[in-house]
């Protein structure tokens, strides 16, 4: 038997048949197995009266808006497949983006301190055979997600809002005054549908008609109790050089019940790529040498695996009037990043308020809905970020180019400072910050890289730069003109704070 056999056969939860089930998944992907099925329907009728002027569908993460918008006065119903309930592991995030909590009203300071179930200082970033920096205050508050959400589900429940728990979304018909949705047992009828089901929700699939993501980022991980040293935390690591054609990069957490450590890399979905079950065994291979510890005497309480997809043609662009896309739905973070609760989070203000003024506004056509999920050019730019992390299955680089790479990337961004080094380790990327960077960084290190990256890569990531240049100029300017928006109409209104949100989200100026 496999160390992934054994180990994961030791807890009584399905572990090893779970991880082969979402490797069948990973599998269909790499391999264009998956057929995607109609979800989505449209009619020329008209409903007349609607029951509830929101649906939300998936709740893990849609109960934070949902939440919101229930109590900003409008009749919401969240439906759910199964309980809704948080995980175990805590969600790591910095502790100033959890203040949207209490802009927003979603909880008190003693339920946001109640929610934190872990605090750490300092993080390390280390590559192998590289450079090595800590940081403070980033990724270091480690939030209870069953608290959080129970808390958020009650506050919904009690503020009128109607939640379907073991209720799954079947499909969707498109009227013109509303939507009604299916969910077997009955059809609920809203003005405005929200796809909150993650990346591989059916309406999602549907929208994508096999389209395959430009990249994929694996993870496998465990949290366990034992481990020598449990005070600090990985922001980023690497212990190897390449490595089965990628680069393997590692993660650690202190946790409420032991430590958790990630594995992850960045690959394509070329269908010789490994499994989720091949990763998770390199996992516990390389675990002891990441640790500086034994694997025997680790107790483990639970293990993590997943594959995250990223399109360059992001976020999702919806073709439907009165459907709209969030969190990892509408396919909108970081190629580099995992997106989920952290995403979420940074966006939580913006789209409660910009769905508020959609339905106060009736703004509900595909043009007036695109505007809440926008182009944003510096999450764009990453994709180069990304594409140098990745190797492809034809490609030959040195051992350790990637480590140098980012090891001379870090070591000039951490010279210049927590304003060049801190945003970038939270996903926002700033012109300023990206230009004072690219010129110092070791031309040897990056001009190997070319060739690999190739051409249109590097003119399409021209074209994001330049954009996050104008971004970053016309946030200020149209800020400038808000005392000048007090006699807009509702609908003009609307459109003013949709672009200057674009703005400043897509230059990063939200940070």
């Amino acid at each position: 038997m496999t160390l992934t056999e054994i180990l994961l056969s030791q807890l009584q939860n399905h572990s090893l048949e779970n991880l082969r089930q979402m490797d069948r998944r990973w599998y269909d992907l790499r391999n264009e197995n998956a057929t995607p099925s109609t979800v989505i329907n449209q009619s020329s009728e008209n409903l007349g009266n609607l029951e509830f002027d929101l649906v939300f569908c998936g709740g893990t993460l849609g109960i934070l808006l949902a939440t919101a918008l229930q109590r900003k006065g409008w009749k919401v119903a969240l439906i759910e497949r199964g309980i809704l309930r948080g995980r175990e592991q805590e969600w790591n995030i910095s502790r100033h983006e959890l203040t949207v909590f209490l802009a927003l009203d979603l909880l008190t300071e003693a339920e946001l301190e109640q929610a934190i179930a872990t605090e750490y200082n300092p993080a390390r970033i280390s590559f192998f055979e590289g450079y090595e920096l800590w940081v403070k205050d980033v990724l270091n508050i480690g939030v209870d997600p069953i608290y959080l959400l129970e808390t958020l589900k009650q506050k919904f429940i009690t503020s009128g809002g109607k939640l379907l728990e073991n209720t799954a979304f079947k499909s969707a018909t498109i009227c013109p005054d509303g939507v009604v949705i299916d969910i077997g047992t009955a059809k609920l009828t809203s003005r405005l549908l929200i796809d909150g089901m993650g990346h591989f929700s059916p309406i999602v699939q549907q929208i994508r008609n096999g389209q395959k993501p430009d990249g994929v980022c694996l993870v496998v991980g465990s949290c366990a109790k034992n481990y020598p040293q449990n005070e600090t935390g990985d922001l980023i690591a690497t212990v190897t050089p390449i490595l089965n054609q990628c680069q393997y990069f590692w993660e650690a957490f202190p946790a409420r019940d032991g430590r958790t450590t990630y594995l992850f890399t960045y690959l394509d979905t070329h269908r010789d790529r490994f499994s989720l079950e091949f990763f998770m065994e390199e996992y516990f291979r390389l675990l002891p040498t990441y640790q500086n510890c034994e694997l025997e005497p680790l107790k483990f309480e639970r293990f993590l695996w997943g594959f995250f997809p990223a399109y360059r043609n992001s976020p999702l662009k919806i073709p439907y009037a009165r459907l709209l896309a969030i969190g990892d739905s509408a396919g909108g973070q970081s190629p580099v990043s995992f997106g989920g609760f952290g995403a979420m989070v940074r966006h939580l203000k913006r789209l409660t308020e910009g769905i508020d003024e959609a339905l106060n506004s009736d703004s509900l056509n595909p043009k007036e809905l695109a505007l809440l999920q926008p182009y944003q050019p510096n999450i764009s730019v990453t994709w180069l970020f990304q594409k140098t992390m990745s190797v492809g299955m034809d490609q030959t680089y040195k051992p350790n180019q990637i480590n140098d790479l980012m090891s001379g990337v870090f070591q000039v961004m951490d010279r210049l400072g927590d304003d060049v080094l801190k945003p970038f380790l939270q996903d926002v990327i700033q012109f300023s910050a990206l230009s004072k960077t690219l010129p110092l960084v070791n031309p040897g290190l990056v001009l190997p890289l070319l060739p690999q990256v190739g051409l249109n890569p590097l003119i399409d990531w021209s074209f994001h730069y330049l954009t996050l240049a104008a971004y970053s100029g016309l946030y200020p300017l149209a800020k400038s003109l808000e005392p000048f928006t007090k006699n807009f109409s509702p609908q003009q209104h609307y459109y003013y704070q949709r672009c200057l949100e674009a703005w400043q989200y897509g230059s990063g100026g939200d940070y």
